[in-house]
């Protein structure tokens, strides 16, 4: 299957990443006594993966994938040094961890970024939503400003000045809204269907409530020039950052035809991968953290 591979041009990168790398570079493991990367994921099951790990091996370099359950744990555990990497996350919400953790995580890599979506069992459209329903959303604190401006923009909600990435349901405009918001883990949007109107619901969940990418009912544009916060990034320790097989790694992630084809089958096509240059996601978390700082 043919990836959709994209590059988004103007504000979201001035040119292609290009990393010139030995395909034999090694590096050390998480324990730093072994040649092994081990990499957490939210996913591990994701076509992607097993065609990540077998041209990474190709290229001399070993990888383990370390499978969590939520969205909550990788972050805490590449700290704490049990992972050399992750790949599970947007800039906004690395962002949020970092400055609410005092840490320095770091992106090295660009992969894609997808529409985030809202579904619904009961309503076939968002303009057959009742007035005074309930939807869920996700509750940590940069998808969920990202699920509000979904809603605001399919006419759900109003929010006060317009929203933005620091969106909370604090600044629902509750008296121009069409529907009530119940904010929950992110894991638990999909399950929530049965009992409310609908659920924005991230894409990592999607096919694991039995359903398809294409039942969403209205979505968000990953192709919006202010989308460069919400692209998934490869993050490592900022020590780590220019160790030569974490981004001969992101290298291979970004330009292996079969790894492409297993993201494009993931997302059922609805991801668009980028190759954005480091430095642009660098100064794009540093703009994000400074004003989630701004905001406490």
């Amino acid at each position: 299957m043919p990836s959709t591979r994209t590059k988004i041009l103007a504000a979201l990168a001035a040119a292609p990443l290009v990393i010139g790398l030995s395909a034999c570079a090694s590096g050390a493991g998480a324990d730093g006594g072994d040649d092994v990367v081990r990499i957490g994921v939210v996913g591990k099951s994701d076509p992607q993966w097993p065609a990540f790990e077998e041209a990474a091996a190709e290229a001399g370099i070993e990888i383990e994938l370390v499978d969590f359950a939520d969205y909550a744990q990788p972050n805490p555990a590449l700290t704490e040094g049990e992972l050399d990497l992750n790949q599970f996350q947007h800039i906004v919400y690395l962002a949020d961890y970092n400055v609410s953790a005092d840490e320095d995580l770091t992106p090295i890599g660009s992969t894609q970024i997808y529409p985030l979506g809202l579904y619904s069992t009961k309503y076939e459209s968002v303009d057959d939503i009742e007035e005074g329903e309930t939807v869920a959303i996700p509750d940590d604190p940069s998808n969920l400003a990202r699920a509000l401006l979904v809603l605001q923009s399919a006419g759900l909600i109003e929010l006060e000045d317009g929203g933005s990435i620091f969106s909370t349901v604090a600044d629902i405009d509750e008296a121009k809204s069409k529907v009530k918001v119940t904010p929950l883990e992110a894991s638990l949007t999909a399950t929530s269907l049965p009992d409310v109107a609908a659920a924005v619901i991230n894409n990592d969940f999607v096919e694991d409530a039995g359903l398809s990418f294409e039942d969403a009912i209205a979505k968000d544009d990953p192709t919006d020039p202010n989308a460069l916060p919400y692209v998934n990034i490869f993050a490592a320790r900022a020590d780590d950052a220019d160790d030569e097989t974490y981004l001969k790694l992101v290298e291979i992630f970004q330009t292996d035809p079969e790894v492409q084809a297993g993201l494009d089958e993931a997302s059922a096509g609805t991801g668009v991968s980028v190759e954005i240059p480091v430095a642009d996601l660098e100064a794009s978390l540093a703009d994000v953290e400074d004003d989630t700082r701004a905001q406490g």
